[in-house]
């Protein structure tokens, strides 16, 4: 039959018409639509099914229905180990013809591609995925879904906070996409959500069966400075850190454990907030309930100090229940100070109980009971006796004077009035500050009222009975001016000591006013040893007028000062003698008194002057020896005493001794 057919064909016509060229129309139509048909319209980047057709060490063919099969690498179908001729399976068309005319497929980047669509199509349906965690990262896990790698941040894997991320590598998780940036391909995707819904219904259980004192089970979630929070199955509670134990712990931690279980009592919720307080010490008694009952004022305790305020410590007396050390009872100083002076925390002390009050749970306690109090010794009297000397520290300053601090307990006070003998102190501040040490004397003691006065300027012997006759009234001295004001100038005579002058007493012989830093001479107008007070005079150097006015001044002043009993100036010794024998004097007689009266008063003042001189010199020499200088001072003034005793027994004469012959020669004339 065949060689039939080969004998018969025509090869002329073959060659006449073409290859085909046996063929019509609408035959070669109808084999071109039967050719067109087993060939499929494909497009780059685009996921379409295909069959495996055959497999390589290294590739997989497949048949897309295109002109040309296609290769993928072998490797990207480690997922499928059974794979077989005939299996169908997506891929990603990325080139319909390389170099080369072969069709380029990737069944990873199909994979990719149908991930993203479906994490969109879970975002857009809020539907769930499931995935696997590759690896930790900083704050959280890293998640394949698909071959897309997402982002599950720690907040987001658990209700309860995470410590240890590495247990959740290599475990399947189901999760919900939250967040899509298509900028950089970024996923975030959460696990919490799924927990939440499923805890929303425990929770709305637990809160609608909460009560106040009941009593619950719970795990320790997270820890803080200020208390734990319990996971109680759903919903959490705070256990504040006051409420953990009757005693004073400064964390949680000391005492709590994270992830332990423990039971706790329902104190208080707020069913619209969700917040529920617990405690942990309202399970147990309290501490008062079981104080030892031999436990009464005045006795003696042992405790550890567990916190330091401004006003005092507390002791913890037991584990539970606490007493304050005020400030003032951690020593006899009647002065306060920082508790941290006495006391730190975590110091183990002895106490005395001063009050109890079990009722209200309130007790208060004192360390400075533990020693003596320095009032009540038996030598204080005599160790403080008046007239004792002694140092202390300088403590607080006043308007009016100073404190000192003798020892522990034991405070004076010096009057301002009492710091200087030749300066007029306003504020103590001028002459020492606090933490000096000062020397001071014992003027008065008041053990009943625990009251000492002291004294500074009593150290020294009072040097106004020397100054008396030294600066006396009409007498001329050099001055500084050091402060000028329009009630006139504060002066600086010699030996320390400061003196007065008023406006009319500064104007100098050519009409201008003495200024500040001007020294000059400056005449004594008035002298008040009584009232430590010395005023002088420029004016009345050179203005005669002026001189007589002062004069005329001063002599009324020592005339309503004797009318008062009081001494003239000084010169009461001469009033005296005077006064003694004015009944029988004589002209000549008054004349010779008069130059006798001027000799004393000279020598008395020669003699100030020299006691003044040398009890300087001392000082220059020893700065600290001031008040041993006394006895110098003491010898000058007995010096003049005697001159006016022998004054007065010339006068007590009664005429029998005779003036001096030029004296009575000039009265005769």
């Amino acid at each position: 039959m065949a060689t039939e057919l080969v004998d018969n064909f025509d090869w002329d016509n073959v060659g006449a018409s073409g290859f085909g060229g046996n063929y019509s129309a609408d035959e070669r139509a109808r084999m071109e639509q039967m050719y067109g048909d087993t060939l499929t319209t494909v497009q780059e980047e685009e996921v379409i099914k295909g069959t495996v057709v055959g497999i390589t060490d290294r590739d997989v063919i497949l048949n897309i229905g295109f002109k040309s099969d296609g290769l993928v690498s072998l490797a990207e179908f480690r997922d499928l180990p059974d794979l077989k001729i005939g299996d169908e399976v997506e891929v990603f068309i990325e080139d319909q013809e390389d170099q080369n005319g072969q069709l380029i497929l990737s069944r990873k980047k199909a994979k990719i591609k149908q991930a993203w669509k479906a994490i969109y199509d879970a975002l857009e349906m809020d539907t769930i995925l499931e995935g696997v965690v590759k690896r930790r990262t900083k704050g959280g896990l890293i998640m394949e879904l698909d071959g897309v790698e997402a982002f599950l941040p720690g907040s987001q894997i658990d209700v309860k906070p995470i410590r240890d991320f590495d247990i959740y590598v290599g475990r399947r998780m189901e999760v919900k996409v939250v967040k899509i940036n298509s900028a950089f391909d970024n996923v975030v995707v959460s696990h919490k959500v799924l927990i939440e819904k499923d805890l929303e219904q425990q929770r709305e259980a637990i809160l609608n069966n909460l009560e106040k004192g009941q009593i619950l089970e719970g795990n320790i979630k997270n820890m803080t400075n200020f208390g734990v929070f319990i996971d109680l199955g759903g919903v959490d509670g705070l256990l504040h850190i006051t409420d953990i134990s009757w005693g004073r712990i400064a964390h949680p931690s000391e005492v709590l454990t994270l992830d332990q279980k423990l039971n706790i009592v329902v104190l208080d919720f707020d069913e619209a907030k969700k917040r529920i307080s617990l405690g942990l010490k309202q399970l147990t008694p309290h501490p008062w309930d079981s104080l030892p009952a031999d436990l009464q004022p005045g006795s003696k305790v042992s405790g550890r100090i567990v916190n330091v305020a401004d006003y005092g410590a507390f002791m913890e007396v037991v584990p539970g229940v606490e007493g304050l050390i005020h400030v003032s009872e951690m020593s006899w100083s009647q002065h306060l100070r920082n508790p941290q002076d006495f006391i730190k925390q975590g110091d183990t002390v002895e106490a005395q109980i001063l009050t109890l009050d079990r009722e209200d749970r309130k007790m208060s306690l004192g360390i400075k009971q533990m020693t003596e109090d320095p009032w009540t010794r038996g030598d204080f009297a005599t160790t403080y006796a008046v007239g004792s000397k002694h140092s202390g520290l300088v403590r607080n300053l006043t308007n009016f004077g100073l404190f000192v601090e003798l020892e522990e307990g034991v405070d004076g006070l010096v009057h301002v009035s009492d710091l200087s003998w030749t300066k007029k102190i306003k504020h103590p501040s001028e002459m020492v500050k606090v933490g000096d040490r000062l020397d001071v004397v014992v003027l008065e003691l008041d053990l009943g009222a625990r009251r000492l006065a002291l004294g500074h300027k009593q150290l020294e012997e009072n040097p106004w009975d020397t100054f008396a006759t030294v600066f006396t009234p009409g007498s001329t001295h050099r001055a500084t001016i050091t402060e000028k004001s329009e009630r006139g100038a504060v002066l600086e005579l010699p030996y320390g000591i400061e003196g007065f002058a008023y406006p009319k007493g500064l104007v100098k012989e050519d009409g201008s006013n003495a200024e500040s830093g001007e020294a000059l001479d400056f005449r004594v107008t008035e002298f008040s040893k009584e009232d430590r007070r010395i005023v002088l005079s420029h004016t009345a150097v050179y203005n005669s007028a002026a001189a007589a006015e002062d004069d005329s001044r001063n002599a009324k002043f020592k005339k309503k000062t004797n009318a008062k009993g009081g001494d003239a100036q000084g010169e009461g010794k001469m009033s005296d003698l005077k006064k003694q024998t004015e009944d029988k004097s004589t002209l000549g007689d008054l004349d010779a008194l008069s130059a006798l009266r001027d000799q004393m008063m000279g020598n008395e003042r020669k003699a100030g002057e020299q006691k003044l001189k040398a009890a300087a010199a001392a000082k220059v020499e020893n700065p600290a020896a001031g008040p041993d200088n006394s006895q110098e001072l003491a010898d000058g003034n007995a010096s003049a005493e005697e001159a006016a005793k022998t004054a007065a027994t010339i006068a007590n004469t009664d005429g029998e001794q005779t003036p001096p012959a030029s004296t009575s020669d000039e009265a005769n004339a």
